[in-house]
């Protein structure tokens, strides 16, 4: 239990959301998400990066919406009935911001043990996988634990959260 690998990924256990995109699995740490609503009216904004989808406004608040796919050069699809938008609670200079994030489908809560979880594969220095906490290996297949505050730089976000 000493070294590290080991350490991080006991830190790691605990419930995830999973949810798809195109046909992969992602897990969300349970504590970082508010809301999962379906989908609704976005407002697109002007002069917003390609995966800013828009905004929508929830309950009286403005929530920015961020399409996964595009930001993850993925191919586009059309939304159906199964495409959600799961409001995440976000680390930012300005504070903890809420934002909304497209996913094509919602799965279920799964509890992740640190035996089950492995570091992110390294591609070489052109390739950053910081936005990866780990590999679930569960159910018979790999889910990709994201770190949805790296998901989005730090300056994206303070971008998103503006303007909004």
């Amino acid at each position: 239990m000493g070294d590290t690998t080991e350490k991080t990924a006991a830190q790691l256990a605990g419930k995830y959301l999973t949810f798809k995109l195109l046909r992969e699995e992602y897990g969300l740490e349970i504590l970082k998400v508010r809301e999962i609503i379906g989908m609704m009216a976005v407002t697109s904004l002007p002069r917003t990066p390609s995966y800013v989808r828009g905004v929508i406004n929830l309950r009286g608040k403005v929530i920015p919406v961020i399409d996964l796919r595009k930001k993850f050069e993925m191919v586009e699809a059309a939304d159906t009935a199964e495409t959600c938008i799961i409001v995440v609670d976000v680390k930012a200079a300005v504070g903890v911001v809420q934002i909304g994030i497209l996913v094509d489908s919602v799965s279920e809560v799964l509890d992740i043990v640190g035996e089950d979880i492995e570091e992110a594969p390294t591609f070489g220095t052109n390739v950053d996988t910081a936005f990866i906490l780990g590999m679930a290996k569960t159910k018979g297949a790999v889910k990709i634990l994201l770190n949805i505050e790296r998901v989005l730089s730090s300056e994206e976000l303070e971008n998103v959260a503006k303007a909004a």
